[in-house]
């Protein structure tokens, strides 16, 4: 389990309402993805009716908090047309939502008005932020913990918006 996983599980572990995601890269190169990345380029699609084929711990950590109540909703700011990394994502997002994720999709030309932080982040409880950061070719850069009010502040503002304007998962097209 990398550090960022320990972290994001610690965090979950004391999340009593919300978990919040604002996701606005065009192209992850995340490492643990690749073969799945490769294996979708190449015309494999997970079977929805087969969990056990692509169900992974992350999901289960989702489920389990879900399941004590915490509400999990992620926002994805993409450009258009998108990339064959969104393609993939958007294709695989069902296993979001099979956790207890919401998930919702907003054109980047739509959010230019928002005032958004310069990383993606998670949000939990409104109140502890973890920033994940990313190399320039998208590898993970490691993440950040902030527990200052304004800066907490700030990321719940930028994912309300987001998410007042999002497009539902099931209604976006790409």
């Amino acid at each position: 389990m990398s550090q960022s996983d320990r972290l994001f599980v610690d965090l979950l572990a004391n999340c009593r309402r919300s978990a919040v995601h604002l996701e606005m890269r065009d192209v992850y190169g995340i490492e643990e993805e690749d073969a799945a990345f490769a294996a979708w380029k190449a015309g494999h699609r997970p079977d929805p009716a087969d969990p056990a084929s692509w169900w992974t711990d992350f999901h289960t950590w989702v489920r389990d908090a879900a399941a004590r109540g915490v509400r999990f909703r992620r926002a994805r700011i993409v450009s258009e047309p998108v990339t064959d990394y969104i393609r993939y994502e958007h294709a695989c997002t069902f296993q979001n939502i099979a956790a207890g994720e919401e998930v919702r999709w907003l054109p980047r030309r739509e959010a230019s008005d928002l005032a958004l932080p310069g990383n993606d982040f998670w949000l939990f409880d409104d109140t502890t932020v973890m920033f994940n950061y990313f190399t320039g070719k998208g590898g993970s850069a490691g993440a950040e913990l902030n527990q200052t009010s304004s800066v907490a502040k700030l990321c719940s503002a930028a994912f309300a918006a987001v998410w007042e304007r999002a497009v539902p998962h099931q209604e976006y097209q790409v």
